[in-house]
């Protein structure tokens, strides 16, 4: 028996995370290649016709390939390296410029967020871009997955030397642990979503100097996910 546990073992794939990365990537760079000649082949087909039918099938086939790509694009940038650009940014200005982003991302559901903001005077040093993007990222989560009854809340504070963002996701049903949240890629996944989401926002909150931490409260039902960047005085 011990034998053959051995052997099971033995016989398991183990593949670096980097190597799975270079698969997806090239991948996703071949398919898109494949989806450029059929959009150019469907190009050509439309100037051959005149009929007004045929031309409606074309446009709709050619908006599918350009929803497919979109999709192989958003997952390639999922997996590309960190780059960030740090400049300093004051935080009621970064708070400010990220309710703008959220009121576009989301429109229709930018009335369901509720925000408890005390910046004071802390000056960040990020990078707001790929910041904002992280914050987009949890917001788009929470109204995807087993969102419970409430707003969401996002609230702000500083501390000593850091500056604290709390999104709180009323959940009434939490299924697994936060141990390693964020920390592993590829593990949920679902129709267009590919469970890079929480990774990529990990990871862009390492490169901006800070942390994120995420833990659920069952005595208010809720996920509780904080993005701490380090802040100074202003």
């Amino acid at each position: 028996m011990a034998a053959a546990t051995s052997e099971n073992q033995s016989d398991s794939l183990s593949v670096p995370w980097a190597d799975a990365i270079r698969f997806i990537q090239q991948l996703s760079h071949d398919l898109r290649n494949h989806l450029n000649a059929i959009e150019l082949q469907s190009t050509y087909i439309g100037e051959l016709t005149d009929t007004p039918e045929l031309k409606n099938e074309i446009k709709r086939l050619r908006e599918m390939i350009s929803r497919l790509t979109s999709t192989l694009q958003k997952l390639s940038r999922g997996l590309a390296d960190m780059k960030a650009n740090l400049i300093s940014y004051r935080a009621a200005d970064f708070v400010e410029d990220l309710r703008k982003r959220i009121g576009l991302e989301f429109p229709e559901k930018n009335n369901q967020i509720s925000w408890d903001i005390r910046s004071g005077g802390a000056v960040l040093h990020i990078d707001p871009e790929l910041l904002q993007q992280a914050f987009i990222e949890l917001l788009d989560n929470a109204f995807l997955h087993e969102r419970g009854e409430g707003a969401l809340l996002l609230t702000a504070r500083t501390g000593k030397n850091r500056f604290m963002f709390t999104l709180h996701e009323p959940k009434a049903r939490f299924k697994g642990t936060t141990e390693h949240w964020g920390r592993e890629p590829l593990r949920n996944v679902s129709r267009n979503h590919y469970g890079l989401g929480l990774n990529r926002v990990r990871a862009i909150v390492k490169v901006n100097g800070g942390e994120m931490h995420a833990e659920y409260d069952p005595n208010t039902a809720a996920l509780v996910t904080t993005l701490t960047v380090p802040a100074s005085a202003g």
